[in-house]
């Protein structure tokens, strides 16, 4: 099975938290200071906020997998679509452990494809916050996102 991932911005987590949780009907099934997620079968899509001091809004869309083979199947589609895909293997982001694959849509959009293979104690790498594609004209990019431009000479 394949799940929409959307991950937002936001100014207030807790009012964000309050909002989303009417929204779905349910708690966010990870939960920490500065980001929360809901994992949601209907609809089918793992949703995530974040406050870490980011543009607010739409941050990156994605595409999660199942499994290995999945993720080769997605990112395979892409890349016969011209599309370059930069693979990150062994990622911790988002107080998860995963294989990515990262890409710019045409409107400039980033989109992450990723197998989760298990959790992590922290959000993420730091280090790559600041140092990603812009997302939709905002200046920054996805939460530990590496520089797709970068590895295109863009």
């Amino acid at each position: 099975m394949k799940r929409l991932h959307v991950n937002l911005g936001v100014d207030n987590l807790d009012r964000s938290i309050a909002f989303y949780s009417t929204l779905f009907g349910a708690e966010p099934t990870v939960r920490h200071a500065d980001y929360a997620k809901w994992m949601l079968d209907e609809p089918c899509v793992n949703f995530a906020i974040t406050a870490r001091g980011r543009a607010t809004g739409l941050d990156h869309l994605g595409i999660q997998v199942e499994s290995g083979d999945e993720l080769a199947e997605v990112t395979g589609r892409l890349k016969s679509a011209g599309q370059f895909v930069l693979d990150q293997k062994d990622a911790a982001c988002c107080y998860a452990k995963s294989d990515k694959g990262w890409v710019e849509d045409p409107q400039g959009i980033v989109w992450e494809t990723f197998h989760t293979k298990g959790q992590h104690t922290t959000y993420g790498d730091e280090t790559l916050v600041s140092t990603v594609v812009p997302a939709a004209g905002q200046g920054k990019g996805p939460c530990c996102g590496p520089k797709v431009k970068e590895a295109v000479g863009v």
